[in-house]
């Protein structure tokens, strides 16, 4: 793809990353499924829907996302595909069903490396990509 910006294509795989872990965390599936692979959606619904059968609540928050850097990059006609490693910092909490803190902090955040791996078909007029895996980096 001759229109292929890397600085471009950086900054919305942080605004993607940004919008995915606050949908997750709000546990909004119609949201995940937009921007998400079918298996990459339904590991989140899967996720989020344990959580509430737990009766878990996420008070998280993305506090900065540090440095983004693409890992790989591959193409197999006409999808192409392009690693990610994201290095963040997030504050985040869980409490159980009584409000109780079961996990986290808000006041301090944790360093979370992230490898999300996006798809597109170049052949397509979207010009979005999907997120297609996540690993954690």
């Amino acid at each position: 793809d001759r229109r292929f910006d890397s600085q471009a294509f950086l900054e919305g795989v942080q605004n993607a990353y940004r919008m995915i872990l606050e949908a997750f965390w709000r546990g909004d599936n119609e949201e995940l499924a937009k921007v998400c692979d079918k298996d990459v959606a339904d590991a989140f619904a899967e996720a989020i829907a344990a959580r509430a059968v737990a009766g878990d609540v996420l008070e998280n928050r993305l506090v900065r996302i540090e440095e983004t850097t693409i890992t790989a990059a591959s193409y197999s006609a006409p999808v192409a595909r392009i690693s990610v490693c994201l290095a963040a910092d997030i504050a985040a909490i869980t409490r159980d069903a009584a409000g109780t803190v079961i996990a986290g902090s808000l006041n301090e955040a944790v360093q979370v490396r992230d490898v999300w791996t996006f798809r597109r078909d170049i052949t397509s007029p979207d010009p979005d990509w999907q997120l297609d895996e996540t690993d954690e980096g």
